[in-house]
């Protein structure tokens, strides 16, 4: 039987030009109607590029007409005049990084879950599985993903004057920390978080990657705002530990995320728990928290890393897990969380 939701579902397989994001996702779809087989379709695009605008309406109406039970197809794009961008839509101006096939968050609302350690050994893992990575760190004021990953050269500059990020471990790496002395801190507002994000989007020299994994800073604020933004996300990824006093934080990182139509690609549980020299398993925060989460939020679970002595002490020294020992049981975790990812994004 058609509904709104059938509509909406089939529109997914519509990918904007150029991106690998669709246009329910990107929120372009702002109103469905069907009625006794007719679908009427409204699409709200934030470019005047008229190409892309008959593209998806010609897309649109194809998919559409294909579905069971329906006799009537009406595709309305609307598009703002060239130069303009629709009124009160914040993330009209999202610019694709060029050479970057996918980006993506790793978030978790919250601090102190181990999110710069998931996204360090993430990062190598799928580097580990044959992809082109780069890792971005954008927690300003207390960056650690330098120190995580052994890097501690300063970026180049480049003959078009773009930052070259260093690379460790076959990862591009680019941090506030790398343009900074040490224990020198960062006193700025906003605006001047705002303006470093995006410089380190779009005025650095990634080349082609297949993933950038954006390491983000606790909350839901400027730079989680910012980078959603930017550039347009083809995902989050949510880090937790089991217990109920990160797992509230985290569903405001997650409705955050979907009040910019960013999708939630899955959780993961981090910490999930300790095996005692005996072998017996511990819960030191409680089990399942992070599985039961995911089911609630209807979102996939990409696994648990338990607790290792082996992960810190490897973060430590600038190697992470999965580079340093990834058949040791912590990096085989990583690994199968970043290979759950990777069939996720397709």
């Amino acid at each position: 039987m058609l509904s709104q939701e059938t509509i909406l579902n089939a529109l997914k397989a519509v990918k904007y030009p150029g991106f690998s994001r669709d246009i329910v996702s990107f929120g372009l779809v702002k109103d469905v109607s069907v009625a006794n087989g007719a679908v009427s379709v409204a699409l709200q695009l934030t470019s005047p590029n008229p190409d892309a605008a008959r593209q998806i309406k010609a897309e649109a109406e194809q998919i559409l007409k294909n579905l069971p039970g329906v006799r009537q197809v009406v595709v309305e794009v609307h598009q703002p005049a060239p130069g303009q961008a629709p009124a009160g839509n914040a993330f009209a101006n999202q610019t694709k990084v060029q050479g970057v096939k996918r980006i993506i968050a790793i978030a978790s609302g919250k601090g102190g879950v181990g999110k710069s350690t998931c996204s360090a050994n993430l990062a190598c893992a799928l580097k580990h599985l044959g992809a082109s990575v780069g890792l971005l760190d954008c927690d300003i004021y207390g960056p650690s993903i330098p120190l995580m990953m052994g890097v501690y050269e300063r970026p180049t500059v480049s003959p078009e004057e773009r930052l070259v990020p260093p690379v460790a471990h076959g990862v591009k790496v680019m941090s506030i920390g790398l343009l900074l002395t040490d224990d020198q801190p960062v006193i700025w507002r906003g605006p001047m978080i705002t303006k470093t994000i995006q410089q380190f989007l779009l005025a650095v020299e990634w080349g082609n990657l297949d993933y950038l994994l954006v390491d983000l800073p606790p909350g839901t604020g400027d730079a989680q705002l910012s980078l959603c933004q930017t550039v347009p996300l083809d995902g989050g990824v949510i880090i937790s530990t089991p217990q109920e006093a990160s797992l509230g934080v985290v569903r405001k990182g997650i409705a955050m995320f979907r009040k910019v139509n960013v999708p939630i690609l899955g959780l993961v549980e981090n910490m999930s728990y300790f095996t005692a020299p005996n072998g017996e398993r511990v819960e030191i925060f409680g089990h399942g928290g992070g599985k039961e989460e995911a089911a609630r939020q209807n979102a996939p679970f990409l696994g648990e890393v338990p607790i290792f002595t082996e992960i810190r002490e490897a973060g430590d020294r600038g190697t992470p897990m999965v580079v340093s020992a990834p058949n040791h049981p912590a990096g085989k975790a990583f690994i199968q969380i970043a290979e759950a990812l990777r069939t996720k994004l397709g």
